[in-house]
């Protein structure tokens, strides 16, 4: 099975940035082991593919916070765009929206 570079794009680094070190540890384990090997498959709990949206595809849950992503499957490839707390995500989702 191929592995999936994970590219974190300014504003996913501008997030993680703003966050406590313990909680980007976290998160940065959360992708490294749900984007790294199977991206685009959905679960129950974990990862959602957004419907209504064209950018971002996917939605990744780990604990409190909220990883909006695309998925390059002929370059397997994850682009993760935005790492927020689950409280702003639906601002976010109305952003999109707009």
């Amino acid at each position: 099975m191929d592995d999936y570079e994970i590219i974190l794009k300014r504003s996913a680094i501008d997030d993680l940035d703003k966050l406590r070190k313990y909680d980007a540890t976290r998160i940065a384990d959360a992708m490294e082991k749900h984007l790294a090997h199977s991206p685009a498959k959905e679960t129950r709990t974990r990862i959602k593919r957004l419907r209504g949206l064209s950018n971002p595809d996917y939605r990744l849950r780990a604990g409190e916070y909220r990883i909006f992503y695309n998925v390059d499957q002929d370059a397997l490839r994850v682009n993760v765009l935005r790492v927020m707390h689950k409280d702003e995500t639906r601002t976010y989702y109305e952003e999109l929206a707009q």
